[in-house]
């Protein structure tokens, strides 16, 4: 849709189940996975809903497509060897290529932003941990062990580190699995995840006083300082281009922004209505 809300249109327009789409990165494309053709495919169309087309055509479920940074190739999940792999195509389904080949569940497949590797999540281990490999597949390392399991990475915008779910907190860890430090500590709760622009801090979601907050704390572990602090249960925590400012979403009272010190908290939408997770424009 636009940005003033107008011109919404359904891309797909089918009765299937859709999800997971993720746009290319110079705009052009989404990727999606679909069970249009009776099992779960992964899919692309053009940003107006032309042109889709079953890139995966295998009969085993292909679900959660990544786009590499330079947009030339696709990671994802498939079941096709029996177990659930994290495999990699070129843009146009060619080159379909298994990069974990191992007995465990692998999924959840995240590129870093230089494209030089790719971190999922693998039940190698006793519980499901991180792993980090190069973008062939090759140089498969588990970046930590927790006792309570650990998933959902996401990189820092340099590539440099990597931030988590490790049990019940969030950790921090360098990319070479040196250095893993908790951003929550004793806390309760831990999730919502979102880097700053340049890498130096996080904004996440702490449970304090029976209300969810969004917290930002610097990636070495330092500062924590409360963003939100209003009457609901706040989520989605969305940097600025600039790293100025961060928007969320507070449960029953809209969209806030809230400066990155935490300074300037402000409701935008204040109205009754249900207002969903934010997102800036570039």
């Amino acid at each position: 849709m636009n940005a003033d809300g107008s011109g919404q249109t359904n891309l797909t327009n089918n009765p299937a189940l859709d999800e997971s789409p993720a746009w290319s990165p110079d705009g052009s494309k989404i990727a999606f996975d679909s069970d249009s053709d009776g099992n779960r495919e992964i899919y692309v169309m053009n940003a107006d809903g032309t042109g889709q087309t079953n890139l995966t055509k295998n009969p085993a479920r292909d679900g959660g497509p990544v786009w590499s940074p330079d947009g030339s190739q696709i990671a994802f999940s498939s079941e096709r060897d029996g177990n659930r792999e994290i495999y990699v195509m070129n843009a146009d389904g060619t080159g379909q290529t298994n990069l974990t080949k191992n007995p465990a569940s692998d999924g959840g497949p995240v590129w870093s932003p230089d494209g030089s590797q790719i971190a999922f999540s693998s039940s190698g281990g006793a519980t499901y941990d991180v792993y980090v490999m190069n973008a062939d597949g090759s140089g498969q390392t588990r970046l930590n062990s927790t006792p309570g399991g650990s998933s959902s990475p996401t990189w820092s915008p340099d590539s440099s580190k990597m931030a988590f779910i490790c049990g019940a907190e969030v950790c921090v860890i360098n990319a070479d699995g040196t250095g893993q430090v908790s951003l929550t500590e004793d806390k309760r709760g831990g999730g919502d995840l979102a880097w700053s622009p340049d890498g130096s801090k996080m904004a996440l979601l702490l449970s304090w006083d029976e209300t969810n907050d969004l917290y930002v704390r610097n990636a070495d572990g330092t500062g924590l300082t409360n963003l939100s602090n209003t009457p609901g249960d706040d989520y989605a925590p969305a940097w600025s281009p600039d790293g100025s400012q961060i928007a969320f979403y507070s449960y029953g009272g809209g969209i806030y922004v809230v400066n990155a010190d935490g300074t300037g908290l402000t409701n935008l939408t204040n109205n009754p209505a249900d207002d969903g997770p934010p997102a800036w424009s570039p």
